[in-house]
C-alpha cells in the first residue's frame, strides 16, 4: 500500500485521522508541525517554525519535504542528485500537516522519478468549508485545552484566528485539489468522516 500525505488547515481533523490509521492500518506518523519545530529550534536561520509567518514556513520546509518523501517512497530510494545512493526502505508512513506547498514540493519529486503525487502516495485532504467564523470560535472554546496554543486567547484574538482559518480552508482547497487530493469536509460529524475515510482506504480507495 502507498504511503500516505494528509493536508489541511488547522483543527481539521488530521492528527486524528493519522492516529486512526496507525491503530488500524500500522502506519507509522510524521507530523509536519513537529518538524517545523525541530528545524526552528535547530537552525532558526532557516525562518522555519510553528505559529510563525505561515507562508514563509511552507515555503521554506518545502525542499526538505520534496527530498523526504521522494527519498522514502520513490521506487529505489534514489534521486538525481550525485550523493545519492542505494535504496531506502521501512514501514509505510504516514505524512500530516498544513505547512505544505506542492508547487514547490513536486519539482522536487521529479528528480526521484515521481512525476505525480497521486501515482505514488495516497492523498487525502481535510478541510472545514461549510464552518463559519462563530462555528470556529464556539469550537476553540469548547474543545480547546492547554496544549493548543489558541487556549488562552480572549474572543477578539478567537474570532481573528477564526476569521483567518475560514479564509486558509477554502483557500487550500483549490491547492489541494489542483495535485489530485480527495478532499472530505469535517465541518460536521468529524468522527463520522475520518471513520468513513479509513474504511475508503481500506476498501482500496
Amino acid at each position: 500500500m502507498k504511503n500516505i500525505i494528509i493536508a489541511g488547515p488547522s483543527r481539521s481533523g488530521k492528527s486524528t485521522l493519522a492516529g486512526k490509521i496507525n491503530e488500524e492500518l500500522n502506519y507509522f506518523v510524521i507530523g509536519v508541525d513537529k518538524l517545523a519545530a525541530v528545524f526552528q529550534g535547530a537552525y532558526p536561520q532557516l525562518d522555519i517554525g510553528l505559529n510563525m509567518n505561515r507562508e514563509t514556513t511552507t515555503d521554506n520546509i518545502a525542499p526538505f519535504l520534496g527530498h523526504f518523501l521522494g527519498m522514502f517512497s520513490s521506487a529505489d530510494g534514489r534521486g538525481l542528485l550525485p550523493y545519492s545512493h542505494g535504496s531506502v526502505n521501512g514501514n509505510r508512513f504516514v505524512l500530516e500537516g498544513g505547512y505544505f506547498n506542492f508547487d514547490r514540493i513536486s519539482p522536487v519529486l521529479k528528480t526521484y522519478g515521481i512525476e505525480n503525487l497521486k501515482d505514488s502516495f495516497l492523498l487525502i485532504g481535510l478541510v472545514q468549508n461549510k464552518k463559519t467564523v462563530e462555528g470556529f470560535v464556539s469550537d476553540f472554546k469548547k474543545h480547546d485545552t492547554q496544549d493548543d496554543w489558541t487556549y488562552n486567547f480572549n474572543n477578539e484574538e478567537l474570532r481573528a484566528v477564526a476569521e483567518d482559518a475560514v479564509s486558509f480552508s477554502r483557500s487550500m482547497s483549490g491547492h489541494l485539489e489542483k495535485y489530485g487530493f480527495t478532499i472530505y469536509d469535517t465541518s460536521a460529524q468529524r468522527e463520522r468522516v475520518l471513520d468513513r475515510i479509513i474504511e475508503d482506504i481500506k476498501n482500496g480507495w
